[in-house]
Protein backbone atom coordinates (compact mmCIF):
# COMPACT_ATOMS: atom_id res chain seq x y z
CA UNK A 1 0.00 0.00 0.00
CA UNK A 2 1.34 3.31 -0.51
CA UNK A 3 2.10 5.99 1.73
CA UNK A 4 0.62 9.75 1.55
CA UNK A 5 4.17 10.88 1.01
CA UNK A 6 4.90 8.35 -1.86
CA UNK A 7 6.07 9.43 -5.27
CA UNK A 8 3.02 7.70 -6.17
CA UNK A 9 0.27 9.04 -4.29
CA UNK A 10 1.39 12.28 -5.05
CA UNK A 11 1.07 11.84 -8.56
CA UNK A 12 -2.66 10.44 -8.00
CA UNK A 13 -2.82 13.65 -6.05
CA UNK A 14 -2.01 15.83 -9.00
CA UNK A 15 -3.80 14.35 -11.23
CA UNK A 16 -6.84 14.26 -9.47
CA UNK A 17 -6.34 18.28 -8.92
CA UNK A 18 -6.22 18.81 -12.66
CA UNK A 19 -9.25 16.24 -13.23
CA UNK A 20 -11.42 17.75 -10.23
CA UNK A 21 -10.31 21.34 -11.60
CA UNK A 22 -11.38 21.04 -15.27
CA UNK A 23 -14.76 19.49 -13.79
CA UNK A 24 -15.06 22.53 -11.54
CA UNK A 25 -14.68 24.88 -14.35
CA UNK A 26 -17.70 23.20 -15.87
CA UNK A 27 -19.85 23.55 -13.27
CA UNK A 28 -23.12 26.40 -14.60
CA UNK A 29 -24.15 26.49 -10.52
CA UNK A 30 -25.02 30.28 -9.57
CA UNK A 31 -23.66 29.85 -6.52
CA UNK A 32 -19.88 28.92 -7.04
CA UNK A 33 -17.51 31.75 -6.86
CA UNK A 34 -14.07 32.38 -8.13
CA UNK A 35 -12.81 29.57 -7.48
CA UNK A 36 -9.42 27.56 -7.66
CA UNK A 37 -8.79 23.90 -6.67
CA UNK A 38 -5.32 24.44 -4.35
CA UNK A 39 -4.51 20.94 -3.84
CA UNK A 40 -6.21 16.78 -3.37
CA UNK A 41 -5.01 14.87 -0.72
CA UNK A 42 -6.37 11.14 -1.50
CA UNK A 43 -6.26 8.43 0.98
CA UNK A 44 -3.53 5.57 0.62
CA UNK A 45 -6.71 3.37 -0.26
CA UNK A 46 -7.87 5.86 -2.93
CA UNK A 47 -11.34 5.55 -1.42
CA UNK A 48 -11.39 9.29 0.01
CA UNK A 49 -9.95 12.43 -1.12
CA UNK A 50 -9.92 15.73 0.40
CA UNK A 51 -10.51 18.54 -2.18
CA UNK A 52 -8.83 21.88 -1.20
CA UNK A 53 -10.07 24.89 -2.84
CA UNK A 54 -9.49 29.03 -2.22
CA UNK A 55 -12.46 31.67 -3.35
CA UNK A 56 -12.22 35.28 -3.58
CA UNK A 57 -14.73 36.86 -2.47
CA UNK A 58 -17.52 37.96 0.95
CA UNK A 59 -17.79 35.37 3.51
CA UNK A 60 -21.40 34.98 1.94
CA UNK A 61 -19.98 34.03 -1.37
CA UNK A 62 -17.36 31.14 0.34
CA UNK A 63 -20.44 29.70 2.18
CA UNK A 64 -22.32 29.37 -1.09
CA UNK A 65 -19.63 28.48 -3.16
CA UNK A 66 -18.88 25.51 -0.53
CA UNK A 67 -22.38 24.71 -0.45
CA UNK A 68 -22.98 24.21 -4.63
CA UNK A 69 -19.48 22.30 -4.65
CA UNK A 70 -20.95 19.77 -1.98
CA UNK A 71 -23.84 19.38 -4.09
CA UNK A 72 -22.06 19.00 -7.32
CA UNK A 73 -19.77 16.50 -5.44
CA UNK A 74 -21.56 13.61 -6.54
CA UNK A 75 -21.03 14.92 -10.28
CA UNK A 76 -17.57 15.42 -10.09
CA UNK A 77 -16.84 12.39 -8.68
CA UNK A 78 -18.33 10.86 -11.78
CA UNK A 79 -16.21 12.66 -14.20
CA UNK A 80 -12.83 11.40 -12.13
CA UNK A 81 -14.38 8.01 -12.63
CA UNK A 82 -14.47 8.60 -16.35
CA UNK A 83 -11.41 9.96 -17.10
CA UNK A 84 -8.95 8.57 -14.27
CA UNK A 85 -8.60 4.84 -14.36
CA UNK A 86 -7.50 3.70 -11.02
CA UNK A 87 -9.15 0.77 -8.65
CA UNK A 88 -11.77 2.91 -6.79
CA UNK A 89 -13.19 6.64 -7.36
CA UNK A 90 -12.68 8.55 -4.32
CA UNK A 91 -15.46 9.95 -2.13
CA UNK A 92 -14.59 13.78 -2.59
CA UNK A 93 -15.03 15.82 0.37
CA UNK A 94 -14.68 19.52 -0.28
CA UNK A 95 -12.79 21.54 2.42
CA UNK A 96 -11.75 25.16 2.75
CA UNK A 97 -7.82 26.05 1.81
CA UNK A 98 -6.95 27.59 5.36
CA UNK A 99 -3.69 28.75 3.99
CA UNK A 100 -4.97 31.54 1.54
CA UNK A 101 -6.64 32.95 4.25
CA UNK A 102 -3.70 32.48 6.86
CA UNK A 103 -1.26 34.10 3.98
CA UNK A 104 -3.92 37.00 3.24
CA UNK A 105 -4.23 37.96 6.78
CA UNK A 106 0.01 37.94 7.67
CA UNK A 107 0.34 40.03 4.03
CA UNK A 108 -2.26 42.41 5.87
CA UNK A 109 -0.81 42.42 9.60
CA UNK A 110 2.54 43.08 7.58
CA UNK A 111 1.20 45.97 5.33
CA UNK A 112 0.18 47.48 8.47
CA UNK A 113 3.71 47.04 10.13
CA UNK A 114 5.09 48.63 7.77
CA UNK A 115 2.44 51.73 7.79
CA UNK A 116 3.47 51.92 11.49
CA UNK A 117 6.79 51.77 10.56
CA UNK A 118 6.63 54.77 8.18
CA UNK A 119 4.31 56.68 10.63
CA UNK A 120 7.05 56.40 13.74
CA UNK A 121 10.14 57.03 10.86
CA UNK A 122 8.29 60.93 9.95
CA UNK A 123 7.67 61.62 13.69
CA UNK A 124 11.21 60.74 14.80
Amino acid sequence: MSRPDSPRMRKVNELLKEVIADAVTDLKDPGIGFLTITGVNASPDLRNAFVYYSVLGSDEEVEATGEALTRAAPHIQGVVGRQVHIKYTPKLTFRIDPSIGEGLKIDRLLHELEKDQGDSDVTD
